[in-house]
């Protein structure tokens, strides 16, 4: 009886020592733990994410950056593309005109220009008269006189002033190919300037486009051109 104790005693001992090898016992689910990393991966955070984590330290996670709102364009001033014509931002005024001398300049271009109209202000010391072309440059004669005639009929202008400034462009058009105007020859523009009282479109004829300019006293003045697009300046001292 001690010797079947004995061997049956041994019995389990048997067992116990398969259980250390790899296999599962029949009738039994594998259960698989991974063991956490010591040493988290590169860009994790060491610390547990969730409510009770404790909040990244600033190095860790950049700030959000506010959207940056785009520049506004602030527009420099400028010298208005229509009305009186005025100096531009940051030039002084030219000094006064002093010449009193007819001005004459020939030019024979191959289109005449069209005479569109024209603007006028007063500057710091002298009045400035702008007639506006389209086309290209063309040939002009300003001087003064002493009254004021319409072109072809020779009839008196009405034209208000004490002197008078005749500006004529020649060859030029204040009328299209099929008769429009561009330049009405009616009403007086009404300046009321320091000198300058009144301009007129005094003439269209015969490839000549006549200006008056009436002032309240005789005075100097100045003609010079500018292109792009092309304009004739006269400049008259108050």
């Amino acid at each position: 009886m001690k010797r079947i104790s004995a061997a049956a005693a041994l019995v389990p001992l048997v067992l116990l020592a398969g259980c250390g090898g790899t296999g599962t016992p029949p009738g039994t689910a594998a259960t698989t733990t991974t063991e956490p990393s010591a040493v988290p991966s590169a860009g994790a955070s060491a610390e547990p994410s969730g409510p009770s984590a404790e909040p990244a330290s600033p190095s860790a996670v950049p700030p959000a950056t506010p959207p940056t709102a785009p520049p506004v364009r602030v527009p420099s001033p400028s010298v208005p593309a229509s009305g009186p014509p005025t100096a531009a931002a940051g030039v002084q005024d030219l000094p006064p005109p002093t010449g009193t001398d007819p001005v004459r300049v020939r030019r024979s271009p191959a289109e005449p220009p069209l005479v569109l109209g024209v603007r006028f202000a007063a500057h710091q010391r002298y009045d400035r008269v702008v007639i506006d072309l389209r086309g290209t440059r063309t040939g002009y004669t300003v001087d003064r006189v002493a009254r004021l005639v319409e072109d072809g009929s020779g009839d008196p202008v009405d034209l208000p002033g004490e002197a008078f400034l005749r500006v004529r462009i020649s060859p030029a058009a204040a009328h299209t190919d099929d008769g429009r105007p561009t330049w009405k020859r009616r009403p007086v523009l009404r300046a009321d300037l320091p000198n300058l009282r009144g301009v007129v479109r005094a003439g269209d004829f015969e490839g000549v486009v006549t200006v008056g300019l009436g002032l309240r006293h005789p005075a100097a003045f100045r003609v010079f051109e500018q292109p792009s697009p092309p304009r004739l300046i006269i400049d008259i001292a108050h």
